[in-house]
């Protein structure tokens, strides 16, 4: 019979008293919180904790900096040069303009001068492009205590430099533990709690029990994030029969939008982890998987959305139309087949607090496993959510219109810099539709002054 030693003793009964302390903790603090949907406002204290350690850094970096002549690097605050947005036709004219002293003479049909629209246009993209620029992690005026988002990361004192290993060990030591555990917590009471939920008749117990295990659930691993989310116009919800849009960062965007809503997801079927978990969610809730062959069948895709927002008593669907992660400094072109089976819209904006650690994914450069551990390495995650009025389609628009009115109400009100260029453009190349729209525009300002000498 194996017996323990006094000192061993010892050893196993504190460790369980640790345990038990800390079980009670998450329970009382995180877990019982998430449940019933109320915060002590502890994380909220803890970021303006935060906040006021990261300028006495940033204030100490500068000035060691500049004791050491060290120059500063200075990014621009939101990564792009303003312009007032121009036609071609305008800048082609004001060129004419400047290359000749009497007024323009609107007869001409081409000019020398005209080519040097389309070479400026061409270093203008080269020196400032604002399309790759939107797939690389937003660098940050101020330190935040990660060497990752910082180019002004060096040696500056013995102090700031403790201050950085203080907080390694308490991010990777003390807050990745306790991460994990909550992320492994509410991933397994959705895959169980859904399961369980899924074998009840269908009717208001099981939708009502389906709603509060996903809010739950969510909850939790926003709490996993320590994410601080603050919401806006909760009036504008949206509601049963249609289509909630947001504009696309992270594939934490659903949990930052589940965790103070009811959807029904749309994606494609996982295996492994991702796929246990989608089956398990469908048992109790209509959400809509597809297959991979299906995927790129869009007229299959559309009929079985149409289907869904057809019966008012199913849940809104929840879609990112950019198709990709951009890094929150701007909404790109949103994709037109979630616009196109006239369901009522509701735009939801989304903005990202990169203080605290930055939620943008660069697919092409972190798997996801690397990703996930980042944001869980992270001070915290914190972010708005603007739910805007829902938006229809007016007789007059096609999809495509629709589409980027409701892409520039998104921008307008987050805060985001609105581009036409498709975010697709990540993986491939420019397609030669972009060429042929601008040899266009050209063509129809010459024709046009063509036409008008004609006339005349």
């Amino acid at each position: 019979m194996f017996l323990l030693l006094p000192f061993d003793s010892l050893i196993v009964s504190l460790l369980g008293i640790s345990l038990t302390v800390l079980f009670t903790l998450l329970l009382v603090f995180i877990i019982a919180p998430a449940i019933f949907g109320v915060s002590f406002g502890i994380r909220k204290l803890y970021m303006k904790t935060l906040l006021k350690i990261f300028a006495w850094a940033t204030l100490r970096m500068e000035r060691g900096a500049k004791e050491k002549n060290h120059q500063l690097y200075k990014p621009y605050t939101n990564g792009i040069i303003a312009k007032d947005p121009t036609s071609l036709e305008e800048e082609i004219k004001e060129i004419r303009r400047s290359g000749s002293s009497k007024a323009l003479d609107n007869t001409r049909e081409f000019e020398l001068s005209d080519i040097f629209y389309f070479c400026r246009k061409g270093m203008e993209t080269i020196m400032d492009d604002e399309v790759t620029k939107r797939f690389s992690a937003e660098e940050l005026e101020s330190w935040n205590l990660l060497s990752r988002t910082n180019y002004n990361f060096q040696y500056i004192s013995l102090r700031l430099t403790v201050l950085w290993g203080l907080g390694v060990l308490i991010r990777y030591c003390f807050l990745l533990p306790l991460r994990i555990a909550l992320a492994f917590t509410g991933i397994s009471l959705l895959v169980v709690g859904t399961t369980v939920v899924g074998y009840l008749p269908n009717g208001r117990f099981k939708e009502f029990l389906s709603k509060h295990v996903h809010l739950m659930c969510y909850r939790i691993c926003v709490r996993a994030l320590t994410a601080i989310i603050t919401y806006h116009d909760r009036k504008n919800r949206p509601r049963n029969g249609g289509i909630c849009v947001a504009n696309h960062t992270s594939p934490i965007d659903v949990i930052i939008l589940a965790s103070d809503g009811y959807y029904a997801m749309v994606g494609q079927v996982h295996g492994g982890l991702m796929g246990v978990i989608q089956r398990a969610m469908v048992k109790a809730c209509p959400h809509v998987w597809f297959e991979r062959s299906e995927v790129k069948d869009r007229h299959l895709v559309a009929k079985r959305l149409t289907e869904h927002v057809q019966d008012k008593s199913k849940l809104p669907i929840l879609i990112f139309p950019e198709g990709t992660c951009i890094n929150n400094t701007s909404v790109m072109m949103f994709k037109k087949g979630s616009f196109e089976i006239g369901a009522t819209v509701y735009p939801v904006a989304i903005k990202y607090d990169p203080q605290f650690g930055d939620a943008f994914w660069n697919s092409s450069k972190y798997g996801m496993v690397t990703y996930l551990l980042r944001m869980m390495t992270s001070w915290a995650i914190v972010c708005s959510v603007w739910y805007l009025p829902p938006m229809t389609r007016e007789a007059e628009e096609d999809a495509v219109q629709f589409a980027n009115r409701v892409k520039s109400a998104i921008a307008r009100q987050g805060g985001l810099v609105d581009l036409l260029w498709d975010g697709g453009l990540k993986r491939e190349k420019v397609k030669d539709t972009f060429k042929e729209e601008q040899q266009k525009l050209y063509s129809k300002m010459i024709v046009g002054n063509h036409e008008d000498r004609s006339r005349s």
